[in-house]
This record gives structure tokens, C-alpha cells and sequence, in this order.
């Protein structure tokens, strides 16, 4: 399996953090499926703009805070 990158670890943890913020469940996601959702926040699946932006609106936020990077570790 390949490693995931910086860029998709950092999208993953936002879009966790954020979901959970709000209190929303995977299954309650712009219509997304839960398992796929789940790969997402685990940094296993690229997803398309078109989803990063469903995934925004659902969440209340623009597309950018999504793709925000925490510092390196």
C-alpha cells in the first residue's frame, strides 16, 4: 500500500476534525457512502475536486480549510 502524503494526511485530519465538530456521523456526509468517507479521513483514497467540494458545503466551510496543512511532524 502506499504511503499516504503530507497533503492527504493533513485534508484527512480536517475533514475528521471538522465532522466531528459538528456532531455529523460518516453516513450523514453529502450523500457519500460511510465506508468511503472512513478511506478518506484515513488518508487511503484521493478523492476529486467535485467531492472535496460536496464535502465542504456539507460541513458549512469553504473547500480551502479542507486542504489547510498543520505544521510537520
Amino acid at each position: 500500500m502506499q504511503k499516504s502524503s503530507f497533503l492527504r494526511r493533513s485534508f484527512a485530519a480536517n475533514l475528521r476534525r471538522e465532522r466531528e465538530a459538528l456532531g455529523l456521523s460518516q453516513h450523514a456526509l453529502a450523500g457519500l457512502h460511510r465506508t468511503y468517507v472512513g478511506q478518506v479521513e484515513r488518508g487511503e483514497k484521493n478523492i476529486s475536486i467535485d467531492c472535496v467540494g460536496a464535502l465542504a458545503r456539507a460541513l458549512g466551510i469553504d473547500p480551502a480549510d479542507l486542504m489547510k496543512s498543520a505544521t510537520r511532524k
